[in-house]
């Protein structure tokens, strides 16, 4: 009895170390939005290369997490983790260092590289870590609550960081941490990957994929730039769709493919991910809108907009601890639904929000709503897509899930920022006021991510799994770490 409450001791300690690793990567994708206007001033980037300092971050790591998830599968989870959470600290360090825009931008796509092997690693490493049924639900619940608090923590920590000590220490927190991670992880968690039967490795599918993956994200970012109906822009998305489909007609012919054939062609693959997809469109363009909205329109300094983001963490802190205890019982469809339902809400009353707006009545109530639904829907959304897999795909499936957040993110921010410059720049031709413009633009962003949030509700709703069926967690006597 002793030796196997060590054991779970160890698992969740394991997990603790795990999820704090993870953390640190999600919250590099919101942390450095408030630092940009001091690496502007330092390294002197202009307004067109500034971007590129998030942009780089976000296309590696798209572009690259689904070969992750699947390299950590065959090659081992435990390694893969370890040489991406190394790379990903180094390149931290390299950041905080940088002396030159070209020093800074190279750090941060081996950033990308990083954490495209890291996260889908770390999670895949916590389905081995706990089997099917209760024990897993409530660790996937722990750990979508760091990884929902990373990113709504980013920008707060961005604006302490930048205001008491300087944009490099955005950077350099993640250095300890990542010490910290391999030091512990490897101790406390053994070695697992997927048995094989062939040796081979589907390099072609994976270059495929891999190229496919990265110049659709590139698209994305790059769309509001070249034009969404630009020629440079249907090349780019034209591109990234003959490699994907490419890479469909190797995996057909491929004696090892890099995903099983009819992985994506499950209910319990497909839908959760296309949730997960539309809540990045819909969570990660808020967030940055929300960013705008205060820093812009309220006037805001980077400190005190860091500070105005607490509610929203709290209420993501609040949601995944509920949603931790309730989604053995009540399945994730219900959450899922209640959650994208509540987010939408919250960002639809975003698109109330006015020119003379003040941040106790018009952005407080909001953000608290926000951070609710979008902490039920990491939990939910999470659970439904990993809290049955079969072990050998672990890597995959969480791989192809951060994949599904990582692309959803990039298409909505480009989208939505796109949409609210071309409407803001409508109202000004009409005569309004330069801030009103913008109001009015950001107004318009918003209610469009509302609508994306309230559509994933009603797809959670008609095609997650219920409590009832055989592919919803099941019921059973909830454990406690």
């Amino acid at each position: 009895m002793a030796a196997q409450t060590k054991t779970r001791d160890r698992r969740w300690l394991a997990l603790a170390a795990l999820a704090v690793a993870q953390f640190m990567v999600f919250l590099d994708e919101t942390v450095v939005n408030v630092a940009l206007p001091s690496i502007k001033a330092d390294l002197g980037f202009s307004e067109a290369t500034l971007a590129w300092v998030v942009s780089v971050y976000i296309v590696v790591f798209g572009g690259l997490v689904l070969l992750g998830g699947r390299a950590a599968d065959l090659f081992g989870r435990r390694r893969v983790f370890v040489v991406g959470t190394g790379l990903f600290g180094a390149a931290s360090l390299l950041d905080g260092l940088a002396g030159s825009q070209s020093m800074l931008l190279g750090a941060r796509a081996l950033q990308g590289v990083g954490a495209a092997l890291a996260t889908p690693a770390a999670l895949a490493l916590v389905t081995a870590l706990f089997p099917a049924g209760a024990e897993r639900v409530k660790a996937l619940g722990l750990w979508s609550a760091l990884s929902g608090l990373g990113f709504a923590i980013g920008i707060l920590l961005g604006g302490v960081i930048t205001e008491l000590a300087s944009w490099r220490w955005v950077f350099l927190i993640n250095v300890p941490v990542a010490i910290a991670a391999l030091t512990v992880v490897p101790r406390l968690v053994e070695e697992s990957r997927t048995p094989v039967t062939r040796r081979g490795f589907d390099l072609a599918g994976a270059v495929a994929v891999t190229v496919g993956m990265t110049t659709l994200v590139y698209a994305a970012v790059e769309a509001p730039d070249y034009g969404w109906r630009s020629l440079e822009t249907h090349a780019l998305v034209g591109g990234a769709m003959v490699l994907l489909g490419a890479f469909a007609i190797i995996e057909r012919r491929s004696s090892a493919p890099l995903i099983p054939p009819g992985f994506m062609g499950r209910r319990e693959a497909l839908v959760p991910n296309l949730v997960q997809l539309m809540l990045g469109v819909s969570a990660l363009s808020t967030l940055f809108l929300l960013s705008l909205y205060v820093q812009q329109v309220l006037g805001y300094t980077p400190l005190e907009a860091g500070v105005a983001y607490l509610p929203l963490a709290v209420g993501v802190a609040a949601a995944t601890g509920l949603a931790n205890k309730i989604v053995p019982r009540v399945g994730p469809r219900l959450l899922a639904l209640g959650g994208l339902a509540i987010a939408a809400v919250g960002i639809a009353r975003m698109g109330q929000a006015p020119v003379d707006g003040t941040y106790y009545i018009d952005v407080l109530p909001a953000m608290i709503v926000i951070g609710l639904g979008a902490g039920f829907s990491f939990v939910s959304i999470t659970t439904a897509a990993l809290a049955s897999v079969d072990e050998e795909e672990a890597g995959l499936a969480s791989g192809v899930l951060s994949a599904s957040v990582q692309l959803g993110g990039a298409f909505g921010v480009a989208a939505l920022v796109a949409l609210a410059t071309e409407r803001s720049t409508d109202l000004l031709v009409s005569g309004s006021g330069p801030l009103a413009a913008q109001v009015g633009g950001l107004q318009l962003a918003f209610l469009v991510a509302a609508g994306v949030a309230l559509a994933a509700s009603v797809v959670a709703a008609l095609a997650l799994p219920s409590k009832g069926d055989s592919r919803a967690v099941p019921e059973t006597t909830e454990v406690a770490p």
